[in-house]
């Protein structure tokens, strides 16, 4: 039996010119997408395409972090920084205040605004939430605040650890970006605890005189 002698291809039946003929459809679609026309995609399926560590911090992480950073770049930049300058411990300690409340006012504070989902989201970890020129005075005096405790916080373990014997030469523990970090936001967290707690007194005691 002869064998079926097969047709043409129909690719080859194809005149040359569709073979460079641009799909314009699906550039106008893609140019002209918005909001309005895109289809709906699930969250779990855009976090399959997500690039990068899936690693989620709670705000209060996120605000710890922030605070430690923030205030140990005060103590490299400004109290090592200009430790060559500035021979004397109480002048550094007092510019070094000055630039942790400078900071504070103007950058730390406004990065706390600027990750806010929504408006005064991030006050609670401020504690001068409000935006104006009165802040930067107050901002400077609480600088101060917190830099005492921090110091005298470096004093009681430097105490402490002299008392035990375990202080040999020179000072057990000095100054540094990191401890100075943690132990700014460790006392920042705390006054802010108190300021809240406080805030909660007055106002169950309003409340109560109704």
């Amino acid at each position: 039996m002869a064998k079926q002698k097969k047709g043409p291809s129909p690719d080859r039946e194809k005149p040359l010119a569709e073979y460079y003929q641009l799909h314009t459809k699906a550039i106008d679609d893609l140019v002209g997408a918005d909001a309005s026309n895109a289809p709906q995609v699930a969250p779990e399926e855009l976090k399959k395409y997500r690039s990068g560590p899936r690693i989620t911090l709670s705000d209060r992480i996120k605000a710890v972090l922030i605070k430690i950073w923030f205030a140990g770049m005060v103590c490299y930049f400004f109290y090592w920084g200009i430790g060559a300058y500035v021979s004397n411990d109480l002048d550094k300690i007092v510019i070094l205040a000055v630039a942790l409340g400078m900071v504070t006012d103007l950058l730390t504070n406004n990065v706390f605004r600027f990750m806010a989902k929504t408006k005064g989201a991030n006050d609670r970890w401020l504690m001068f939430p409000q935006k104006g020129f009165i802040t930067f005075p107050l901002n400077l005096l609480y600088a101060g605040v917190l830099t005492f405790f921090v110091m005298n916080t470096y004093g009681v373990i430097n105490a402490a650890a002299a008392s035990l014997g375990v202080q040999t030469e020179g000072t057990f523990l000095g100054v540094g970006p990191v401890l100075f970090g943690v132990f700014t936001a460790g006392w920042d967290l705390l006054f802010l605890g108190a300021k809240r707690l406080m805030r909660s007194i007055v106002e169950d005691a309003k409340r109560a005189a109704r």
